[in-house]
């Protein structure tokens, strides 16, 4: 049974960057508890910068996966293999494959669709590291989603990730947060613009400071989150 028509693609949408849906996202803040904790996030300022820095990094590093993986669905397990060599940070690597996973699961439960339902088997039966942005674009091809809003969504989560992550740490008020991510998004319509052709020979970590704040995670004292 079909459950993709035009007319629920806004509904598929919704649904996936619902805070409901259950990818286990809001268990990570992307290195930014230990940022905080560090002292190098502790402004409303502070937090725009850090999302800034993020949001770029992911267009270049995470981006040409979830680009490249809907235009080629078949290359799953070139590009997560490859996805996998990239992401040398072992806390960043872990929470890549951790999310990954929780998507896969997710829609193998969610989408009565039969190649989503082998998707998640497929990730299994190959020992693959099923790393969320390849994840993602192979998901997102398969429910009809096109390139550009699949990039936009990928995007979407990762900001609304960052701004929930800095109110559950109390940088930020609710109403600040929800400001500051309105404020954010033409940036990160920026990014997605520029890096949705970007391919994965050209990718790159732009932001070492940031690779530094995720791999000092799990050092953390007292941790409220996975990274």
């Amino acid at each position: 049974m079909s459950v993709l028509t035009r007319q629920t693609d806004d509904w598929l949408l919704w649904q996936l960057a619902d805070s409901a849906f259950p990818t286990g996202g809001f268990a990570h803040s992307g290195g930014l508890e230990a940022a905080w904790q560090q002292g190098e996030v502790n402004s409303r300022e502070g937090m725009a910068s850090f999302i800034r820095t993020s949001l770029i990094q992911l267009g270049n590093s995470s981006i040409p996966f979830v680009a490249e993986a809907h235009r080629e669905p078949d290359r799953l397990g070139e590009l997560d293999l490859l996805c996998d060599r990239f992401l040398t940070n072992h806390v960043t690597n872990h929470a890549s494959r951790s999310q990954g996973q929780a998507l896969l699961v997710a829609v193998e439960r969610t989408f009565p669709l039969p190649v989503l339902v082998g998707l998640r088997s497929t990730v299994l039966d190959r020992n693959l590291p099923g790393h969320l942005a390849p994840v993602f674009g192979v998901m997102t091809h398969h429910l009809k989603i096109d390139v550009d809003s699949a990039v936009r969504l990928f995007l979407f989560l990762a900001l609304r990730g960052s701004i929930a992550s800095a109110v559950r740490l109390g940088i930020l008020g609710p109403m600040e947060g929800q400001a500051l991510q309105f404020r954010l998004a033409p940036e990160a319509e920026g990014v997605a613009s520029r890096c949705a052709d970007i391919p994965t020979t050209k990718i790159a970590q732009t932001a070492p400071l940031l690779e530094i704040f995720h791999g000092a995670h799990d050092r953390l004292y007292s941790r409220l989150f996975q990274t």
